[in-house]
């Protein structure tokens, strides 16, 4: 062709023989739309030419049509945490097979920087937001979160609960409780919890899960054993000083993170104690290095990837205004040689 411009639904509808709205449906349509809109055999043809001719989608005008922009926002606490870059690649490819786009802010955990960036995405005309950074205390709002309901904004919640909002996640409560049995099964009946931030549900129920599994046993854990922290390697590790220096310190140590569990196992070490041998961890979402650390890792692992696809398919409905509901998936033990079972 001389120009480009002539490159349009009607210039490939007459090429082709068809109707222009068959064309602009397969061409401009989404998922079930464009694949209900010809033949398999027709759909591929018209893709076909149109990419030969190299045709793109007039993506502004479509999305003036229809108020829509299949453009879908993601907050959460920081991508650099390998738990949630592997539920972003869940969004992100549950987002690619339904023709969304999906982009990311870091919030820190900070509550303004979420209320900032929800909105910053808000005004880019987002059909709506996958939030990962929600609140589960008392003493931590989430105002936003209100505040996105009241103006009927669609949002899914993933991997933190909180409230009666409707999110995708693990079940926390009872990945405590299979890390505890796991280890009263051992024979350990001292224990200690590094619980994480206490405003993350994740940290809250998986702690609550381990401490009332033993508590329902007649096992009773001392609060000075029970320590809150960030979610990092460091923060494991300075938890893992401070309960190993005592001179009644715990055989076995539940973390409700793998990250934190490496940091403790770190501490272990420089303490001249032997993870495995002298003292039982358990992790939690079974990272791909828990398998790989020179004395490899017990974790509760978690299907992180599935959560962020089923947080996109959810968010997807919600948009479309179909009913949704609460996902909670079912977390799994591995047993390595960080707990005594495990060694040879």
């Amino acid at each position: 062709m001389s120009s480009s411009k002539k490159v349009n639904l009607k210039y490939i509808s007459n090429q082709l023989g068809l109707h222009v709205s068959t064309v602009s449906r397969v061409l401009n349509g989404t998922g079930e739309n464009a694949a209900q809109a010809a033949s398999p055999e027709t759909i591929k043809r018209i893709r076909q030419f149109a990419s030969d001719l190299n045709y793109q989608p007039n993506t502004i005008a479509k999305s003036l049509k229809s108020q829509k922009t299949n453009v879908v926002g993601v907050l959460v606490p920081k991508l650099s945490d390998i738990v949630l870059a592997n539920i972003y690649e869940g969004i992100d490819l549950a987002a690619t097979q339904n023709d969304y786009f999906t982009f990311v802010s870091n919030t820190h955990d900070l509550q303004e920087n979420q209320r900032i960036l929800g909105n910053m995405a808000l005004s880019r005309k987002v059909d709506g937001l996958i939030i990962a950074d929600a609140y589960a205390s008392p003493h931590y709002s989430n105002k936003f979160l209100y505040e996105l309901t009241e103006k009927q904004i669609p949002f899914i919640l993933v991997s933190r609960r909180a409230e009666e909002f409707v999110s995708v996640t693990c079940d926390d409560y009872l990945g405590g409780e299979l890390a505890a049995q796991h280890l009263i099964e051992l024979g350990h009946t001292n224990f200690g919890i590094i619980s994480g931030q206490p405003y993350a549900s994740t940290g809250i129920l998986r702690s609550k899960g381990f401490y009332d599994k033993c508590f329902s046993l007649g096992i009773k854990i001392s609060d000075k054993y029970i320590i809150s922290s960030e979610f990092d390697v460091k923060s494991g590790y300075q938890a893992g000083l401070s309960i190993l220096a005592h001179k009644d310190r715990p055989t076995a140590i539940f973390a409700v993170n793998d990250f934190l569990a490496i940091g403790l196992m770190g501490a272990a070490v420089s303490m001249g104690i032997q993870p495995g041998k002298d003292l039982a961890i358990v992790g939690f979402n079974n990272i791909d290095l828990a398998e790989h650390l020179p004395i490899s890792l017990t974790s509760i692992s978690s299907p992180m990837q599935k959560m962020g696809s089923l947080a996109m398919e959810l968010l997807i409905k919600k948009i479309k205004g179909q009913k949704v509901e609460t996902i909670n998936l079912k977390p799994t033990l591995i047993c390595r040689d960080s707990t005594l079972k495990c060694l040879k």
